[in-house]
């Protein structure tokens, strides 16, 4: 996952030739019963993952059941899903991801939480503390998001997955996509990240029933918005014993 490329450090007022870890980025073109539907520049672990999240997320699949098959080839992944016809009609539009990430949307079409999860928030301030203890890559290259998705068991919330990815939104793919893979009861669970949350990490956990998304990091007002019709809960800036609670409060104890 890791890169050792030389660079030119500037240390105590002179340059020294050097070498520096860096994070590796490659491209996942993803294939859908032989035709392309989009080339993701990712992280290369969990790439199973991602991209039965990224299908999910995006309203491609409603169900992991609908995944024939998946083959994943070095840089390239070809599925065959039971109803094509929903690549072709999935509406598009270019919202604020990690670089030019896509996703569906449609405001009279969106998902709505069903949940009556309600969390501590206790609970949410160890959740993302245990993200930057997790990434030992995030700590070498401080280049990658990371996201965690948590769930209840006896009295606490556990990691049941933690994803480092160059790409907030893909972090977040991979971990729906791990959530799938193991039939996961995604209305029982939160979601950690480091990074901003934008309309398109909003959008993501809407459509996956995740009701509570938190972040060391800020959030958008569109964000905000679609938290607000969907009825989940956005949670920024958790530092310390501090957070901002910015929708369906309700779902904090």
């Amino acid at each position: 996952m890791l890169k050792e490329l030389e660079c030119l450090k500037f240390r105590d007022g002179k340059f020294v030739m050097s070498k520096h870890e860096v994070i590796k980025e490659e491209p996942l073109a993803i294939s859908i019963n032989g035709r392309h539907f989009v080339t993701a520049m990712i992280s290369p672990q969990m790439k199973k993952e991602f991209v039965i999240g990224h299908l999910f997320a995006e309203g491609v699949i409603k169900s992991i059941k609908e995944i024939e098959s998946l083959q994943l080839e070095e840089n390239t992944a070809n599925v065959i899903i039971t109803h094509p016809l929903k690549v072709l009609a999935a509406r598009k539009i270019i919202v604020s991801g990690c670089g030019t990430g896509s996703s569906f949307l449609d405001e009279s079409k969106l998902p709505k939480i069903h949940s009556e999860m309600k969390i501590e928030a206790e609970d949410i301030v160890t959740g993302v503390k245990s993200l930057l203890h997790y990434s030992e890559l995030h700590q070498i290259t401080g280049g990658v998001h990371l996201v965690g998705l948590f769930e209840k068991y006896v009295h606490k919330y556990v990691a049941v997955c933690i994803s480092e990815d160059i790409g907030r939104h893909n972090a977040l793919d991979k971990v729906i996509g791990y959530g799938l893979i193991r039939a996961l009861d995604f209305e029982q669970t939160f979601v950690a990240c480091t990074g901003r949350i934008s309309s398109e990490m909003a959008l993501k956990c809407a459509v996956a029933n995740i009701p509570v998304i938190a972040s060391r990091g800020a959030t958008t007002s569109l964000a905000i918005e679609l938290a607000e019709k969907t009825g989940f809960c956005i949670i920024g800036f958790v530092r310390g014993e501090r957070m901002n609670v910015y929708t369906n409060v309700e779902r904090i104890r």
